[in-house]
């Protein structure tokens, strides 16, 4: 049947893979947009709502059940638009069901951090021990090129681990964690459409990921009290393993697999071109951890040290904080992309950096804007005490 259907849009010109591509951002994006309302009216009924605490930024109730449909979308297109990906690699469905139950166990009743912990060891150790998803070479960076075995599973299971609970930090306003998932998936399936027909399966599971998100803003940004729904540690912990998913097939995309029908493009810097692209959850996972060791606070605790809670200080909407983190990443990835043909430990190097800067100017804006605030008020003080006297 399928061999029929594929004869037959040759034959009218239509290649196979715009199909899969279209359909598959389509379904994804009308299956989370129809199943929100049902999951919103029964997160209101039964209570399943998110309380605001410490490291919360709205005053309300909400529900935070949106990673159910993003799941439902992702598992219903994915496994028939991008099933290659699924015959490739033997336990990313049940990886994906894992982190689905965890999430909604830690949505509804607050799961303890080391049972959170275990469930994504093993869901990575699915993945890299399992479907053989690894980094496998360095490409150069600090002198380190091929990596042996042992230490290659080590190094990507950590990688799996680190961009999950990283990816699950930025989510604390509204339509960061969705749109930046939306502009990581974009560049990367823009990268494996340009890498050759061989990765066609990754571009359409990018699609589905993005039409599925795109669904889910819709009502995390909505002005509606009763639409608004959150994505819950279910949606951040899901995308940010299949963010750390295609990131780590993006790396290994060019390494030498010695596969004489996959045409094949060397880039050294892919590694500091992935960073890039991933650079808001590792710098602001990185800049917290920094301030709470430098605080002498636990690094496991909660705050309100990340980027965007600097922006809402500052007075800014969630849309606003939002819009402004999205477009400074993109600067930096702008720049990665412009000087990929340098060396990795230079550009990596300047990515960190202009991440680091990007965290750290809302900081300092905020100091100055209090600094002036205090000068302005103790002038004032003088003023009246010189009128009084």
């Amino acid at each position: 049947m399928n061999d029929i259907i594929k004869d037959g849009l040759e034959y009218l010109g239509i290649s196979i893979f715009y199909v899969k591509l279209i359909l598959g951002m389509l379904f994804s994006f009308v299956i989370t947009f129809a199943s929100i309302p049902t999951i919103v009216k029964i997160s209101r009924r039964k209570n399943l709502m998110d309380e605001p605490g410490t490291r919360s930024s709205h005053l309300r109730k909400i529900p935070n059940l949106g990673g159910i449909a993003i799941f439902y979308s992702l598992a219903v297109c994915a496994s028939i638009f991008a099933f290659e990906l699924f015959e490739l690699y033997k336990f990313l469905f049940a990886s994906l069901v894992i982190l689905l139950y965890v999430g909604v166990m830690d949505d509804i009743v607050v799961m303890r951090a080391y049972k959170k912990l275990l469930a994504q060891i093993i869901v990575t150790a699915l993945m890299v021990l399992g479907s053989d998803v690894r980094i496998r070479s360095f490409f150069g960076v600090l002198g380190i090129y091929e990596l042996n075995y042992t230490f290659s599973v080590f190094f990507s299971m950590l990688t799996f681990i680190v961009l999950i609970n990283a990816f699950n930090l930025i989510d604390g306003i509204d339509g960061l964690s969705g749109g930046y998932s939306i502009i990581c998936s974009a560049l990367f399936g823009i990268s494996y459409f340009r890498l050759g027909e061989f990765n066609y399966p990754l571009v359409v599971l990018s699609a589905v990921i993005i039409g599925s998100v795109i669904g889910f803003l819709y009502y995390n940004l909505s002005h509606y009290r009763n639409n608004k729904i959150f994505m819950g540690d279910t949606g951040s912990m899901i995308l940010g393993f299949l963010l750390a998913f295609t990131a780590i097939c993006f790396i290994d995309i060019f390494i030498d697999k010695q596969l004489p029908t996959v045409p094949r493009y060397f880039l050294q810097s892919a590694p500091a071109v992935t960073v890039a692209i991933l650079i808001l959850p590792i710098v602001d996972t990185l800049n917290v951890i920094i301030i709470r060791i430098f605080k002498k606070q636990s690094i496991f605790g909660a705050d309100k040290n990340h980027i965007h809670h600097s922006l809402l200080k500052l007075g800014l909407t969630h849309r606003r904080s939002s819009f402004y983190i999205i477009v400074y990443y993109l600067f930096v990835v702008s720049v990665a992309y412009y000087f990929r043909h340098i060396n990795v430990n230079a550009l990596l190097f300047v990515v960190l950096i202009l991440g680091f800067i990007g965290a750290y100017i809302p900081r300092v804006i905020l100091y100055t804007k209090e600094k002036t605030n205090k000068l302005f008020v103790n002038l004032q003080n003088d003023i009246t005490t010189d009128e009084n006297i």
